[in-house]
């Protein structure tokens, strides 16, 4: 008798589950951080959520990243927004109390 097949190879293994790219994860961090305490990091939360969402639509980037990378991006634009109003009012109030510090003399 002659030798039986060989047992067929095993299935390959499932693939890993994509898990979230550090750009989205870092647009995230920078856009909560840009709203809560520091503005200047939301405008890198903006672009950076921006750039993740552009290379999840090429296929360059998981989908699974595309919730992180849009809360990135919305909270960066948020956060620029309260910035820019923030530097806004220092200039035009902060310039007003110049200009009525220089008009009205100090205490006279």
């Amino acid at each position: 008798m002659s030798e039986p097949f060989p047992p067929p190879p095993p299935p390959p293994a499932p693939p890993a589950p994509a898990g979230s790219s550090n750009r989205a994860t870092v647009a995230l961090i920078l856009g909560i951080l840009g709203v809560v305490c520091c503005g200047l990091c939301a405008p890198f939360a903006w672009v950076m959520g921006n750039r993740e969402l552009e290379a999840i639509r090429s296929g360059l980037a998981p989908a699974a990243n595309q919730g992180l990378a849009t809360a990135g991006k919305i909270l960066g634009i948020i956060g620029t927004i309260l910035f820019a109003l923030g530097i806004v009012w220092m200039i035009f109030f902060g310039g007003m109390a110049i200009v009525s510090a220089m008009a009205g003399g100090a205490g006279h």
